[in-house]
């Protein structure tokens, strides 16, 4: 394996080069080696990956300040000191991680835990149509926001918080271990990280800056929008600490089952019932559609569960061109109460018929031969 080059080496710079000299030469070394810029060279991507993975390094003070200090193993994959390592720079922040057994019992005496970033998950239900065709649509739920009264100061209106002297207001407070050569950094447990204390609190808000509120939102739902889809509203969360910006709300579309339709696809599917004469002699019946009633053509001779197709009648399609289709399952209405005369009928209909063999009965009889010889 190659060994990898000093990243002071691969942007030209001396050791003692200022951030702006790094930056400086990395857009002139990154515009130069581009590999958009030199199409016919094979190695511009390796020598642009380089470039980029020396800046990353060396325009992080605390990255650059342990690449300083052990070299590359302190970016191998792998090593506690690199970036997304538990000691990245040479520092841990425990602040927002929960370990459990023994040490997670002594970080909790510092009142350490996993922080609130403030997200919400909220459902919003349409009807099928809406779903179909797309619909603007209020939605009101509780958040918590800046406290109005102090505007998020915590302080009585009138006075000032103070800052906090336990961590100079830094809202950070590092402890430098003996065993370890690392510096554990927590959230001031006297201010909790805001690095201001509040003598005389705010009474709407009991001293927090936060306060619950309705909100009301216009959600705007696409045309062809499936069953479960989420929508993110960034900054719609709750504000979990007042010096903090807000989270997101995240909304799942749910949709009310309609009693005629069911969506397959792009495609929605119902059941039509016929009458016998209808389906025997053929006709148009009136169907319900998304868009109301529509006339469908039912072909003479029309058998039990066949599938009638309304082209353009379906769901319109997410890419924005066309519908889908309207499947019509076809059903035969049997009479169940019939006069004198309507029996005397069917039953000389019936004897016309029996010496005709239909299809359907001649696929039948096929089978039952060939299942019993």
């Amino acid at each position: 394996m190659a060994q990898q080059r000093d990243h002071y080496e691969v942007l030209g710079v001396e050791r003692t080069a200022t951030q702006d000299d790094v930056k400086a030469a990395f857009r002139k070394l990154a515009q130069q080696h581009h590999p958009d810029k030199n199409p016919g060279d094979p190695g511009a991507v390796s020598r642009f990956k380089e470039i980029n993975a020396a800046y990353q390094v060396l325009s992080d003070p605390q990255r650059r300040s342990m690449f300083d200090r052990f070299g590359q193993r302190s970016e191998e994959a792998g090593s506690p000191f690199a970036s997304g390592g538990p000691f990245a720079g040479g520092v841990v922040d425990i602040s927002d991680i929960a370990i459990d057994g023994i040490l997670g019992d002594l970080l909790g005496v510092f009142g350490v835990g996993k922080g609130d970033r403030g997200d919400l998950t909220r459902e919003l239900e349409v009807t099928f149509e809406e779903a179909a065709f797309g619909c603007e649509k209020q939605m009101t739920y509780d958040r918590v926001v800046t406290c109005g009264d102090c505007k998020g100061s915590a302080s009585a209106p009138g006075s000032t918080p103070e800052r906090c002297t336990a961590c100079s207001g830094k809202g950070r407070v590092r402890i430098q271990q003996g065993l370890l050569p690392i510096a554990v950094e927590r959230t001031c447990a006297a201010c909790r990280g805001s690095g201001r204390v509040v003598r005389d609190p705010c009474k709407g808000c009991r001293g927090s800056g936060l306060m619950a509120s309705k909100n009301t939102l216009s959600i705007t739902i696409p045309p062809g929008v499936e069953p479960g889809a989420t929508r993110l509203v960034q900054g719609a969360g709750n504000r979990p600490r007042p010096e903090r910006p807000a989270g997101d709300l995240e909304i799942t579309i749910l949709v009310k089952a309609h009693p005629f339709f069911r969506r397959i696809g792009d495609d929605v599917t119902c059941q039509v019932p016929v009458s016998f004469t209808q389906a025997t002699l053929g006709g148009d019946v009136e169907v319900p559609t998304l868009e109301g009633r529509a006339k469908m053509k039912v072909p003479a001779g029309t058998q039990p569960g066949t599938v009638l197709r309304l082209r353009g009648k379906g769901i319109p399609r997410r890419t924005g061109v066309g519908r889908g289709d309207q499947m019509t399952e076809v059903t035969i209405e049997i009479p169940t109460k019939l006069s004198a005369r309507q029996r005397e009928l069917i039953e000389q209909l019936a004897v016309e018929l029996a010496e005709t063999v239909q299809p359907e009965q001649r696929t039948f009889m096929d089978k039952l031969r060939d299942l019993f010889g």
